[in-house]
């Protein structure tokens, strides 16, 4: 019920070098869980931002009336990664001592801000809902833990596709969930919703 809300969340986006430099923004309204009505959109040039700094913006909605305001920084990922099986950040014994060396109890309290990191290897999915009318699906798969999000390819025509992928994020908080969820890519069209799994921190 505002005209003027103010969310003042974080969202930190991975941005890799062969990935699109247009970061889409949409807003919507909800009136209930069935009914949602899009109140504008707009789009930031990130290779047009100043690198290193904060970016305060106001992004005027295309072909509706407001805007939005925005800070963006722009800045070297630290902390997070996608690779494939064969080179696993945790593969390497050496870096796996000196992983336990930074993380152990007398270091505990050198960086309050360096919780820890979540390595997930996501590999494959069995027996997958069929989505398309050939009876096959184009699956991928999200991992979100808090505001961070990492995706991998999709695998066309497949309902056991296998990924092989690690993911490595930071961990920002300990009571986090990670949550996975697997839809089916569909052209232009928002992807289908294939199942979901969520794995609270703690649980590990």
């Amino acid at each position: 019920k505002s005209a003027n809300p103010q969310w003042r969340e974080q969202f930190d986006f991975h941005y890799f070098s062969d990935r699109k430099d247009m970061l889409d923004i949409e807003v919507w309204r909800k009136d209930n869980k069935k009914h949602e009505e899009l109140l504008g959109k707009c789009h930031v040039d990130i290779t047009a931002l100043p690198a290193k700094q904060t970016n305060c913006l106001e992004l005027p909605l295309e072909k509706h009336p407001g805007s939005l305001l925005m800070l963006i920084a722009v800045a070297p990922c630290t902390g997070v990664s996608i690779s494939d099986l064969c080179v696993c950040p945790l593969g390497d014994p050496n870096e796996r001592q000196q992983i336990s060396q930074r993380y152990c109890i007398k270091n505990s309290f050198r960086d309050m801000k360096d919780i820890g990191f979540l390595q997930v290897k996501v590999l494959k999915a069995v027996d997958l809902m069929a989505a398309d009318f050939s009876g096959k699906s184009d699956p991928f798969c999200v991992l979100e833990l808090g505001n961070d999000m990492l995706q991998t390819h999709t695998v066309y025509k497949n309902l056991n596709p296998e990924w092989n992928k690690v993911f490595t994020f930071p961990i920002k908080d300990i009571h986090d969930v990670l949550e996975v969820t697997v839809f089916d890519e569909d052209g232009d069209k928002p992807p289908d919703f294939l199942g979901k799994v969520a794995i609270p921190l703690l649980s590990v």
